[in-house]
């Protein structure tokens, strides 16, 4: 299980609450499709020792700061600059912050999965590639909810199976999208 999600914006308190809920229901990676803006955000996940992979995205923030958040031992954060490939649970997962260029390589049949951020749109769409398959794109909207909701994915890595999800803060009412 894994926990997508984009543009927090340094909105530390959403971003906390979406990984706290993804935790408690068996997320073992945080994936951030960029947007972070200050590094600094990043310290609210620490007690959560979740690996998470993250880019930065049109808001880079200080990204000098952001490398050394990463090379932090106790942050469990692997920081990749503007893109990421990687494999979690034999999957192969691509990571890069807009759009566009995330339907541009869901197409080339290279990934099993393709996330992106930008638009603050939650969107999960099969995209059709070159191999004559399918290759899934998911835009987990924006976590810090900036002129959008808050909003967030889970996803299971194995049966390829994800889920958008409002941001639950303490004392809120979840209601969950698909």
């Amino acid at each position: 299980m894994i926990c997508i999600l984009s543009d927090s914006h340094d909105n530390r308190e959403y971003l906390e609450a979406a990984v706290s809920e993804a935790a408690a229901v068996g997320a073992e990676a945080v994936l951030h499709c960029g947007d972070v803006v200050a590094p600094g955000t990043l310290e609210v996940l620490e007690p959560f020792k979740l690996p998470v992979h993250v880019i930065h995205g049109n808001n880079t923030g200080d990204l000098y700061m952001m490398g050394r958040v990463a090379s932090k031992a106790s942050s469990g954060v692997t920081y990749y600059g503007q893109d990421a490939g990687l494999e979690l649970d034999k999957r192969k997962i691509f990571l890069v912050h807009y759009p566009h260029y995330a339907r541009a390589m869901a197409t080339t049949g290279d990934w099993d999965l393709v996330c992106c951020g930008h638009d603050h749109v939650a969107k999960i769409e099969a995209i059709g590639n070159i191999s004559g398959k399918t290759t899934l794109l998911v835009n987990p909207g924006t976590v810090g909810g900036i002129k959008a909701p808050a909003t967030w994915v889970m996803g299971d890595l194995e049966n390829m199976q994800f889920s958008i999800r409002n941001v639950a803060l303490a004392g809120a009412t979840r209601s969950v999208a698909s």
